[in-house]
Order: structure tokens, then C-alpha cells, then sequence
């Protein structure tokens, strides 16, 4: 592996981690983009980049995900009845939509991406929270929620807490613990997610060096090692900085990232 590349993934794993602890955004959004660019420079087939990308990046984030939620679950902010009903959905749905991932082309999923990015951004920007209107529902609607948000999460590469914090907090779910239990729910996204890309990609049978299915192993390795170590330091930072108006900066590098992303496989 060129020592370019090894610097750039330990580039990629300090701002990633960084700022997951500065923000609380998971890694995926800005992972999935870069990562792209990189195979591409690689010399890796275009049609196989994004794959590529969204399950190196989703094995990425299984370290982060364990971290944050043993730091939520320490402060009390899981609320555990919850992640236990939302789980299997979530679980079935992160894991098939890997084989739906498997068969979309690269310029498909690109393009499905950067509208999901553009969402974010956009979520991120205007600070958009849903009112708190209803209460959760039972076991089946809760089963079909967590396969609705594992399937987009899995397809995109992120932990779900774009998607999850909004949900919960939609029924009457304090703010706090919805951003707690949505950090525990990224576990069981991001495992499935994983192990699904794993098995498509060995199906896919790439003849590229250090992978194993659609999972660049270095990349896993160096993002996983720096954004671990740094994402303690974002949150520690988080305290000295105007956060809104960080929030609002990184809704428009978002933007400038779903261009990127679509330029990259069009």
C-alpha cells in the first residue's frame, strides 16, 4: 500500500473522529465521499468504488458506535426498552439492503447518496427538529420503523442517528436520550451492515489486494485507530466553540461533498 494512501486514511480517521466528538455527527457522511475519491485514485473500477467505499466505511464505524454508546450508557442516556424493540428491524433491514446495494450500480448509489447528503445538510443548516407528537408505538410499527431506517442507514453507510434522533424524538422522546439510544442503535446497524457488505462483496469477487467482500481492511484499520483516538478530543473542544454556527459550516461542506460525490461516478 502507497504511503499516500496510508496518510490519507489517517487524515480521513482524525477528522472523522474529530468530528464526531465536536459535532456528535457519525462519520460516514463525510467517510463514504472521500473514501470514493480515493479508490478512484487507486485505479479501482468505478463501478465498484462506491461499494467499495460504503462498506469500508460501515466497518468503520462499528469501533466508533461501541465507544459511543458505552460513553451514552454511562451517562444514562440509553434507553435500553427502546433499542431492544427497534433491533431486529433494524438488523434485517441494514443487512438485506447490502444485497440491494450489491446489484445497484456505483453511479446509482452515488447519486442516492448525495441526496441523502443534501437531506442532512439541510436537516443540519435550518436545525429542523420534529415536534413531539405521538407515542411510540407497539412492536410491529416499531419492527418496520427499524427496517425502514436500518435499509436507508445500510445504503448510505452511517450509523442512523440521522434518521433515528428524529424518529424518537418525533414520539415524545427526550432529545438527550433519543441521541443516547440512537448511538446504541448504531451498533446493531453498522454489524449488520458490515457483515452483509462482507458476504456480497465476496459473491462480487473483487481482485483487489487487503479486501475481504466490499471491505478495504487497512482503511477499516486506520480510520477505526485515529477516529477513536480523536474523537474524545472534538468533544472536549465542543465545550470552547460556537457549535450552531459549526453546525451550520459543516451543513454547507456537506453540500460541497454530495457535488464531489456525484462528479466522482458520473
Amino acid at each position: 500500500m502507497e504511503i499516500e494512501l496510508i496518510i490519507a486514511f489517517v487524515v480521513l480517521g482524525t477528522v472523522v473522529g474529530f468530528l464526531a466528538g465536536l459535532l456528535g455527527i457519525g462519520g460516514g457522511l463525510v467517510m463514504v465521499p472521500v473514501l470514493t475519491a480515493l479508490f478512484i485514485w487507486q485505479g479501482i473500477p468505478v463501478d465498484q468504488v462506491v461499494h467499495l467505499a460504503l462498506g469500508t466505511s460501515m466497518a468503520s464505524i462499528v469501533v466508533t458506535s461501541i465507544s459511543s454508546m458505552r460513553a451514552h450508557h454511562k451517562r444514562g442516556g440509553v434507553i435500553w426498552s427502546v433499542v431492544k424493540r427497534l433491533a431486529p428491524g433494524i438488523v434485517v433491514g441494514a443487512f438485506l439492503a447490502t444485497f440491494l446495494a450489491s446489484v445497484l450500480s456505483s453511479a446509482f448509489l452515488g447519486i442516492f447518496f448525495s441526496c441523502f447528503l443534501v437531506y442532512a445538510s439541510t436537516q443540519m443548516f435550518l436545525n429542523i427538529k420534529p415536534k413531539p407528537s405521538r407515542d411510540l408505538p407497539g412492536t410491529p410499527a416499531l419492527f418496520a420503523a427499524g427496517s425502514v431506517i436500518g435499509s436507508i442507514s445500510a445504503l448510505v453507510s452511517i450509523g442512523g442517528g440521522t434518521l433515528t434522533v428524529p424518529y424518537l424524538s418525533w414520539h415524545n422522546i427526550d432529545v438527550k436520550k433519543a441521541i443516547g439510544t440512537s448511538a446504541a442503535i448504531g451498533l446493531p446497524i453498522s454489524v449488520a451492515g458490515t457483515i452483509g457488505y462482507i458476504v456480497n462483496g465476496l459473491s462480487a469477487d473483487l481482485q483487489i489486494d487487503y479486501v475481504v467482500g466490499f471491505i478495504y481492511l487497512p482503511g477499516v484499520v486506520l480510520i477505526s485507530l485515529m477516529s477513536s483516538i480523536m474523537a474524545p478530543v472534538g468533544a472536549h473542544v465542543a465545550h470552547l466553540l460556537p457549535i450552531p454556527v459549526l453546525k451550520k459550516v459543516f451543513a454547507l461542506l456537506l453540500l460541497g461533498l454530495a457535488i464531489k460525490m456525484i462528479s466522482s461516478v458520473i
